[in-house]
């Protein structure tokens, strides 16, 4: 959602390099752009007023003026101001003394409150607690069936005594709600209210009401961060209202500038608590506002891919990869196959990568890894193969790959660039562990070449195999004026065309490779007696 407010203000940022210091001129310019960055992305005037204040401040006064490095100082100083107005520090759910704890869901129609409300409840479940949903939107049609659904697959129970769509007392609802959670012992309770087109005084009513009714512990106001400068009279219409206690920001997978997002916390004087950012009931995350700066500041989000790998990579699998690979084991195709079914469940590898920094530059290559479907052909080829194939890839000869080519629907020029950098990977886990280091970062690292290396190299298909840096081209070297040296170049050259004429007949010639050896893994050993069928 904020790429290009990213953009904008990187390439600011980028004009500022190998200045040894910096003049108010530069400060200004400085500041201007980014203004301008922050107006065009829907920021509040306001906000972005006190924000640009803050830095030109700052940026002229001695923390700037005495840095070795200027450009990298104001960057410090963008990126503290940014988690300033993303609301400082993070904050958690707070949890009754006696339970159940009461959180209470408000906003507009269609912000998401009710996918919210189910991720939420799956969210609190995976975290030990035992949630009950409670379908208090009575009004549009169809949303408690639709919360019963959610619940469902969430797994978590929904409380829902009135069918809705009009029918039944709201308030009534909450009330018995919380009842009803009391005596069955669970220790949360997430009430679904209903909400409007706009803001009008009987929604404001209601939602006033079951507050009344229920004393809940948090008052979550849930904001589509897509609905730009609206947001900021909505939010500050149920502050008044209903007095919140939090911020929820949906639909942060969106291609809307977001601006009003960073204008919320502000705006409310109330933190930001969770962020949805996808479709899927997983797409939920806590909200850290200095892993957002760092995020809009292209500096990544290394924390949050951290605990993401944690909760997909299955510890006990991961440590049986660790011990073979202390033991001299080399890493296969079957663990690849592992490692990279518990990467999809981290979500679109676009957006994993995504996290790391300096990664804003390659969106267009990350954007196309997610769309090309380059990862579930990769799987499909390593899916064909046979379990000896997976554990040894060295096997891997003309007709094999010919036949995995065939089951997985890929040609075999596919088949052969995997197992290539497969190879490469092995090579680099080899020599990490020589040096006392390795993972499977440093395997998929192996697997790149050229630009959008790593994964992205691995995983390039049809349209990124044409970016990938070829091989150097051989020099043709002339002959020598020298009678014997000419004489030796030419014997040389004569060896290496017979040579290469008798591998047209090996495991090499079915991959348009020349040479003795070519397309024998390494280490490979013919039987003996096989040379006379080479032509050696």
């Amino acid at each position: 959602m904020f790429s290009s407010l990213s953009d904008r203000l990187t390439a600011t940022f980028k004009g500022l390099r190998g200045k040894g210091r910096l003049s108010e001129a530069d400060v200004d310019a400085t500041v201007r752009e980014i203004r301008r960055a922050l107006l065009e992305a829907d920021v509040a005037l306001p906000v972005v007023r006190a924000f640009t204040g803050a830095v030109r401040e700052r940026a002229l006064s001695a923390e700037v003026s005495q840095a070795l490095n200027p450009a990298q100082q104001i960057v410090k100083i963008v990126n503290e101001e940014l988690v300033g107005v993303l609301g400082g520090q993070t904050r958690r759910l707070r949890f009754a003394k006696n339970p159940p704890t009461v959180i209470m869901l408000a906003g507009l129609q269609g912000a998401g409150k009710t996918t919210l409300a189910g991720k939420l409840g799956r969210h609190l479940r995976e975290q030990g607690h035992t949630p009950l949903l409670v379908a208090c939107d009575l009004q549009r049609p169809n949303a408690v069936t639709q919360l019963q659904v959610v619940g469902q697959r969430a797994g978590v129970e929904v409380f829902a005594p009135e069918p809705g769509n009009g029918v039944g007392n709201p308030v009534e609802v909450a009330r018995r709600g919380v009842e009803h959670a009391r005596d069955k012992q669970y220790d949360v309770v997430v009430v679904d209210t209903a909400g409007r087109l706009g803001v009008d005084a009987e929604m404001m009513q209601q939602a006033s009401d079951i507050r009344a009714a229920v004393q809940p512990d948090e008052v979550l106001f849930v904001v589509d961060a897509m609905i730009g400068q609206d947001a900021l009279a909505v939010a500050q219409a149920f502050q008044e209202g209903v007095d919140l206690t939090g911020v929820v920001l949906t639909k942060l997978d969106g291609d809307a500038r977001g601006g009003a997002a960073l204008s919320v916390s502000t705006t409310t004087g109330r933190p930001v608590l969770f962020a949805s950012t996808g479709e899927g009931l997983a797409d939920f995350e806590v909200f850290h506002p200095d892993r957002m700066a760092s995020r809009i500041l292209d500096m990544g989000d290394v924390l949050t891919l951290i605990e993401q790998a944690e909760r997909a990579f299955d510890a006990r699998e991961s440590a049986d990869l660790a011990s073979r690979f202390e033991a001299g084991e080399d890493f296969t195709l079957e663990d690849f196959l592992s490692q990279m079914q518990a990467l999809k469940k981290m979500g679109p590898l676009n957006k994993v990568l995504g996290m790391l920094p300096g990664m804003g530059a390659m969106k267009d290559q990350l954007d196309e890894l997610a769309s090309d479907g380059a990862m579930k052909r990769i799987e499909a080829i390593v899916r064909s193969m046979t379990p000896l194939e997976r554990r040894n890839s060295k096997v891997l000869n003309g007709s094999r790959r010919a036949r995995i080519a065939r089951g997985s629907g890929v040609e075999v020029s596919e088949v052969n660039q995997l197992i290539d950098r497969f190879t490469e990977a092995q090579k680099v886990m080899r020599a990490m562990r020589a040096k006392g280091g390795g993972g499977l970062a440093g395997a998929l690292g192996g697997m790149g070449g050229g630009p959008g290396g790593g994964m992205a190299g691995l995983a390039g298909g049809k349209k990124s195999r044409g970016r990938m840096s070829a091989p150097p081209a051989k020099t043709k070297k002339g002959k020598s004026g020298n009678p014997a040296k000419r004489a030796e170049q030419e014997r040389a050259a004569g060896e290496k065309a017979a040579a290469g004429r008798g591998s047209a007949f090996g495991a090499g010639a079915a991959f348009g490779a020349g040479g003795d050896d070519a397309g024998l893994p390494p280490g490979f050993e013919l039987p003996p007696g096989f040379e006379k069928h080479l032509g050696r």
